[in-house]
């Protein structure tokens, strides 16, 4: 399998992705345990995205030790690192960096189809509907609802370890551009979110203010995003004043062509056939206005561990 999210993520960012399901190394009795009721497909995705969310620590030098999830079902990361976990049909992903490089980690897989009718208003603003009827003028074949989708949890997934607070589809603003990737398949691109809410404090001072960066990819049937902002790096100025090292607008990461400096996990054996995936906060109808990310959730049930 081509490496896909490694492409849009920084060097210091250890990635595992996989075609099919790990059934190696073992989960943690902790994690067994909270799948123990779920259905098998559950199971399966669950078990593949803890086994690659471990070999990506392994890759930073950390020991094995078990990924438990927290009360809102989400991944809690060893501490000194952020991660981000993500799945869907035929495609399992688990990235991870130190915490002294990256402030937050943000990252989503999707099927490249259109969303269900309905859902698009439900998780996007005006504004932003109008953005992507001039892109799907320009560009009709990329799935630009999908993609606007897939950002919003890519951001949601960085938002939330750091202010632990809920962040609802209506309160980030995105925009889209596509980048020439000469050399590479399918099609990418950079987005910037624009957060339409007060910045909790711990997210303030780790990511600087309210616009996060990230890249998009399209290809091989998926639709990947990824936000990876870095460490705020302070110097001293004038008058004792602190100021940001930050990079200018954009991703921060080169925009050329990726490749990985560590090989993907490749899988010969395939899902089962009709596996099928509810990504984190799309529900079987439309949202609600003001409706909120819930990782790995649908709308109309529980909390799911991611």
């Amino acid at each position: 399998m081509t490496p896909l999210m490694r492409r849009l993520l920084p060097d210091v960012a250890e990635v595992t992705e996989v075609r099919g399901e790990l059934s190696a190394p073992p989960l943690f009795p902790e994690e067994e345990a909270v799948v123990a009721r779920s259905v098998g497909e559950r199971r399966r995705e669950f078990a593949t995205g803890r086994r690659c969310a471990r070999l990506s620590l392994a890759a930073l030098g950390l020991p094995a030790q078990p990924l438990r999830s927290g009360p809102h079902g989400e991944p809690l990361w060893p501490e000194g690192v952020v991660g981000a976990l993500s799945h869907c049909a035929g495609y399992r992903v688990a990235a991870v960096a130190r915490a002294t490089d990256l402030a937050a980690l943000g990252i989503d897989a999707e099927t490249a189809g259109p969303l269900p009718d309905g859902v698009l208003e439900a998780v996007s603003l005006p504004e932003e509907r109008a953005h992507l009827a001039r892109l799907r003028a320009s560009q009709p074949h990329l799935p630009w609802d999908r993609l606007l989708f897939s950002a919003k949890e890519s951001v949601y997934k960085a938002w939330f370890p750091l202010a632990r607070t809920m962040l609802g589809f209506d309160m980030a603003r995105l925009s889209f551009t596509v980048v020439p990737d000469a050399g590479s398949s399918g099609v990418r691109g950079t987005f910037s979110a624009r957060l339409l809410r007060p910045l909790a404090p711990a997210f303030a001072d780790a990511v600087g203010g309210p616009v996060l960066d990230g890249w998009w990819l399209v290809d091989e049937g998926l639709v990947l995003t990824a936000i990876a902002p870095p460490v705020r790096r302070t110097t001293a100025g004038p008058g004792n004043e602190t100021s940001a090292d930050r990079a200018g607008p954009g991703p921060s990461h080169p925009a050329g062509p990726r490749t990985s400096h560590r090989p993907a996990v490749t899988l010969s054996d395939p899902l089962p056939a009709g596996t099928t995936h509810r990504p984190a906060g799309t529900p079987s109808s439309p949202l609600p206005t003001g409706a909120t990310h819930r990782s790995a959730v649908s709308a109309s049930g529980p909390p799911a561990p991611a």
